[in-house]
């Protein structure tokens, strides 16, 4: 007899057709049946050990977030509710350039060093890994949801050659593109880059086109956090279109928003961009989170001339004076590359957590309050920050315009993405609602998307640019990574007052056909594995 059966469900299988009433049948971590209309057609019935009402729940496929920062998480908390409780069931890992594999142990230390923002330096994890193999095969010693992984471009870039401003030696490139080929035939999914981080916003076009038809080669995508999402955000957008057209690479854009004064209503300019090109015969989708904040380090707003070298000697001029006062002009006068080459309002710079408990005072509000309070400059507040708690804290950037994240995620390409840095007293609310805020809030309180469609943007677009065949749909044979939610009472617990309130309305989601939330409640189930690339 089958493990489970689903009854009287809603199916929104991740197609984006027209729901149907169903009877689903899941057995050995797959879907072995579906009955549609069971109970209205009088036939018989199928039978389970376990037998589940559904009746008034939507089932639909397990959320897949296309841009997460668990990759420490996942290994240090089993528990992973903030993934788990909102539906998701499979996480893309290594992004922005920046992770832990591939490394040295010199390079290694660099790089928990430059994102201990993201996910802490990682003092209780065992790094016991060196390649993107290694690392999947920790993933598989059983985590929460699943987890694919993309080669980081920064990471390979600092193994390769450092965290040096100049163009890579061929001997260097040769390195990059071999680093990058063991990665994806290791199991990666793609390669990632953050063109605003040190040491990825060194490489040059033509050193990106290189590492990217490697990646064409193997059947990967590219995704880049691109060099602005301010001024010269469309310009920005048009060399990453340009650059993967080149190299004959899929594209995928990290949170692809318009961020900053400069953008404001002009999404309608990226889509028509986007557009041009998927008409051209581009291969582009994208990933959003359904909120206008931004959320980063506080060292990621630095010039990059000024992190040149790693965080050793970002602390070194920090320490410096006059090369103290530089970084500060560039900030708040000039513009600079680290913060999309807009001056900087520290009005809109809330920040989010820090390393240091003797530091908490600060967090939760913005860089310029916290100077008042303390009678000091914003920058000398900033400074310190950075100092004092050695490049950790994390940030909020106050910079969006709603009007842009509705426009963007109604696009045929758009998928979701919460770019959750788990980390921080007070981090950003996406890291924890990201999905259901969009069925709840995006679906039933503003009908921006149909339930049927936003399901579809949650689910089988993003399986279908992994290249995963038997996911993001509910068929029969397809994975049993599913959600069950109530569409009337689903919605995001998590707001910025309170970030890690867990969601409602979401009471079962399970992995590989087995109970990681059920009702309500995070098991002791730990279903997820690696997600390896699909070979060609």
């Amino acid at each position: 007899m089958e493990q489970l059966v689903v009854r009287d469900a809603d199916v929104v299988d991740g197609s984006g057709e027209p729901s149907y009433r169903a009877d689903v049948v899941i057995d050995g971590g797959r879907v072995v049946s579906i009955v549609k209309e069971a109970a209205a057609a009088g036939c018989q019935r199928p039978r389970a050990m376990r037998e589940l009402d559904a009746e008034g729940l939507v089932l639909a496929p397990g959320f897949i977030d296309m841009h997460a920062h668990s990759d420490l998480a996942l290994l240090r908390d089993p528990d992973h509710s903030a993934k788990a409780a909102q539906g998701v069931t499979l996480e893309v890992l290594g992004q922005d350039g920046l992770s832990y594999a591939p490394v040295d142990d010199r390079t290694l230390d660099e790089v928990r060093r430059a994102i201990t923002g993201w996910n802490g330096y990682g003092e209780d994890v065992d790094f016991d890994w060196r390649s993107v193999g290694e690392y999947l095969d920790r993933l598989d010693g059983g985590i929460a949801v699943n987890a694919a992984y993309l080669v980081p471009q920064g990471t390979v870039r600092a193994l390769a050659l450092g965290w040096e401003d100049r163009a890579a030696t061929p001997e260097e490139l040769d390195r990059m593109r071999r680093l990058v080929a063991e990665g994806l035939e290791q199991g990666a999914v793609g390669m990632s880059s953050g063109l605003t981080y040190t040491p990825g916003m060194y490489a040059e076009d033509a050193e990106l086109t290189e590492l990217c038809r490697v990646v064409a080669s193997y059947g990967g995508y590219y995704c880049p956090h691109h060099r602005s999402y301010g001024a010269g955000a469309l310009e920005a957008y048009a060399e990453m279109v340009a650059l993967t057209r080149e190299a004959g690479c899929p594209l995928h854009l990290a949170h692809a928003t318009m961020n900053f004064g400069v953008n404001e209503g002009r999404a309608p300019e990226l889509l028509a961009l986007l557009d041009d090109a998927l008409a051209a015969g581009a291969d582009i989708s994208l990933d959003t989170y359904p909120y206008t904040p931004g959320c980063t380090t506080l060292a990621a707003l630095l010039p990059g001339w000024a992190s040149e070298g790693g965080p050793r000697e970002i602390l070194r001029r920090l320490a410096d004076g006059p090369t103290a006062e530089r970084i500060r002009y560039e900030l708040e006068v000039v513009g600079s590359d680290g913060c999309h080459g807009v001056p900087l309002d520290w009005d809109t710079v809330e920040i989010s957590g820090v390393g240091d408990p003797a530091l908490a005072d600060h967090v939760g509000r913005t860089v310029e309050e916290s100077a008042l309070r303390h009678g000091e400059t914003p920058w000398a507040t900033a400074r310190r920050l950075l100092v004092e708690d050695r490049l950790g804290p994390t940030v909020l950037q106050h910079v969006g315009h709603e009007e842009n994240v509705r426009a963007i995620m109604r696009h045929r390409t758009h998928t979701g993405g919460s770019d959750g840095i788990l980390r921080g007293a007070k981090p950003h609310p996406r890291a924890y609602g990201t999905f259901p805020h969009y069925l709840g809030h995006y679906v039933r309180e503003l009908g921006v998307l149909s339930l049927e469609e936003c399901v579809a943007h949650l689910t089988s677009r993003p399986a279908a640019r992994l290249r995963l065949p038997d996911r993001g749909l509910v068929r029969e044979g397809h994975r049993a990574d599913l959600v069950l939610f109530d569409p009337e009472t689903v919605a995001a617990g998590a707001t910025f007052e309170q970030p890690r309130a867990l969601p409602s309305g979401i009471p079962h989601v399970l992995v590989d056909g087995r109970f990681v939330i059920e009702d309500g409640r995070r098991t002791d189930v730990l279903a997820g594995r690696a997600v390896r690339r699909t070979p060609r």
